[in-house]
């Protein structure tokens, strides 16, 4: 990553960016090379994708690198995403903090080794002042999992007497997932067109830009294909447009 200078951002920028990031295999196999070959490209797909966001004044970035349903690939697949996962968060932790990009690693990382949960310590705890864009990478995450753990946090505190149940709203479920802002923009590469079990709650109103690029070669001119979408989208949540103009001219 180079030295990242945030220049305040452009107009019309979404503030949350969810990337679903995927053909790292298919990139691969194209090339008659193993799958691992992909990912170890997608890696560098993600040094960009980091540094040109922080660059365009986007204030999170969350990115999709391990689903908790990726458990089910081939083990020695699985075994390598693990290493590549571990010395990736060696080599960019310092980057990250010099770059005053806040990294957050968002999942169940209980299952991952005791190695792995101590890097991801490590990450979080070198950035955590960090006051620029907000890095989320969720690693065997799930927007099931997430909603299911705010479920059992929030009934364990009802049974407590701490929180009264009639008093739960959308709001206090979203200030208790583990990505508690809003996606704006949701960007899946690879051509597939689904949402694959991410940020189920957090893209309710997202605008969603399918891409046809193979992770590996996502890029900030992909990136600014998928700014340019969102900028062209009428955000009515719920309303009609007759009634965005008014407000905006009464603004």
């Amino acid at each position: 990553m180079q030295n990242v200078i945030n220049n305040g951002g452009e107009a019309n920028i979404p503030r949350h960016v969810a990337i679903i990031m995927d053909g790292n295999g298919r990139w691969a196999e194209a090339q008659g090379k193993p799958r691992i070959f992909g990912h170890r490209n997608g890696a560098e797909a993600v040094r960009r994708t980091v540094e040109a966001a922080a660059q365009r004044g986007i204030k999170f970035l969350t990115l999709f690198a391990f689903s908790s349903e990726n458990w089910k690939r081939p083990k020695i697949e699985v075994a390598a995403l693990m290493r590549l996962f571990s010395e990736t968060l060696k080599k960019e932790a310092p980057r990250l903090k010099e770059n005053n990009i806040k990294t957050v690693i968002v999942g169940d990382t209980s299952r991952f080794s005791e190695t792995l949960q101590r890097e991801i310590d490590e990450i979080q705890a070198l950035t955590v002042d960090c006051t620029g864009m907000e890095l989320r990478i969720a690693a065997n995450y799930g927007g099931r999992w997430d909603i299911a753990m705010v479920t059992k946090a929030l009934a364990l505190k009802s049974a407590m007497g701490l929180i009264d149940p009639s008093s739960i709203d959308e709001e206090t479920i979203t200030s208790y997932l583990s990505v508690p802002e809003n996606v704006d923009l949701l960007i899946r590469t690879g051509g597939e067109k689904r949402i694959s079990n991410f940020l189920l709650w957090q893209v309710a109103y997202a605008e969603i830009y399918f891409s046809d690029v193979l992770w590996p070669d996502f890029d900030d001119a992909e990136l600014a294909k998928g700014i340019d979408f969102f900028r062209s989208r009428e955000r009515r949540f719920g309303m009609i447009s007759e009634q965005l103009r008014d407000k905006d001219n009464a603004d």
